[in-house]
């Protein structure tokens, strides 16, 4: 099994480089499944992201009250309703986030869905993030969401490590298809 170091560090190379062009094509085709999905129908707020460094737009989504991620310690998040176009700034690790005074917080228990970012997946629909484990402790406060990573196939690798903390996702999809979990 390979090093999730190396893995991540592969990924996010390729990621990066992706022309804007690219990105905007893929992003749209993976948005347009995403809106077919019947965990997207049903949701009512959904927690998403801003992408940085070649991740998976998701600006094309809409019809939803959309909760964004705010980190507020090491490995701590909390997921909160921007108020307004002037409710964001640059915030950890130059990704853009919301202004927690100009937004409204909403209980983890309160979401329907998450659609994560990831650097890689497998067909297992293990997630592999950035090594913070913010996702992965904020998931667990989550008691009625489902959880969907959003990637590229590209990000697709043949096994993951299986951790102890490590929460499995419900499907990952792709421009190309839609993994989902199998149940045990």
């Amino acid at each position: 099994m390979r090093d999730a170091a190396l893995i991540r560090r592969e990924m996010r190379s390729a990621r990066t480089a992706l022309d804007p062009g690219t990105v905007e094509e893929l992003s749209r085709r993976i948005t347009a499944v995403i809106r077919e999905l019947p965990e997207y129908r049903q949701a009512e707020k959904v927690m998403i992201y801003r992408a940085v460094c070649g991740e998976v737009k998701l600006e094309l989504l809409c019809g939803k009250k959309f909760l964004y991620p705010l980190c507020t310690g090491p490995g701590e998040m909390c997921a909160l309703l921007p108020e307004g176009e002037g409710a964001w700034r640059k915030g950890a690790f130059g990704i853009p986030e919301p202004v927690r005074e100009l937004s409204r917080e909403v209980s983890p228990e309160e979401i329907d869905l998450v659609l994560c970012p990831c650097t890689a997946f497998d067909g297992d629909c293990r997630r592999l993030g950035m090594g913070g484990g913010y996702y992965d402790r904020f998931l667990t406060k989550c008691t009625g969401a489902k959880f969907i990573a959003v990637a590229y196939e590209f990000q697709r690798v043949e096994k993951l490590e299986e951790r102890s903390w490590d929460i499995v996702m419900d499907a990952v999809v792709t421009e190309e298809r839609v993994y989902r979990r199998k149940r045990t």
